[in-house]
């Protein structure tokens, strides 16, 4: 499943702690050459050089690729956000499972993915 360089990847819940796996994460794609990479955070700081917007809607181009590392009670306020993104497909990493989220934009066509960002990645699958 190997995605080109070049593409979109929005991390939802990135963090600025190097031991969280948002920011390990946000690493990895860095290291790995993908070039358009960014985050979304309330606070809007800049991790490792990384845009960070604060909402899904200040992400203004097309979204390839939408990895969520946020519990899924933080994801119910962010619901119609997410759908209204439109991303191609959405990683849902360990922890991040919100299954009426995932019907409901298998149903809208975006591919749903349910497997850990540094894994597929790791193993070339991302």
């Amino acid at each position: 499943m190997s995605t080109e360089k070049n593409v979109s990847v929005v991390i939802l819940g990135l963090s600025d702690d190097p031991t969280r796996y948002a920011y390990k994460a946000a690493q990895r794609l860095k290291e790995s050459g993908y070039t358009d990479v960014k985050g979304i955070h309330p606070s809007g700081k800049p991790v490792m050089g990384i845009e960070v917007v604060k909402t899904l809607a200040d992400v203004k181009e097309p979204i390839h690729t939408l990895t969520l590392y946020l519990n899924p009670t933080k994801i119910d306020p962010l619901f119609e956000a997410v759908l209204k993104a439109k991303p191609k497909r959405i990683i849902f990493n360990p922890g991040t499972e919100h299954p009426t989220l995932m019907r409901i934009a298998k149903q809208k066509g975006i591919q749903v993915i349910e497997a850990c960002t540094l894994v597929l990645l790791a193993s070339k699958q991302f």
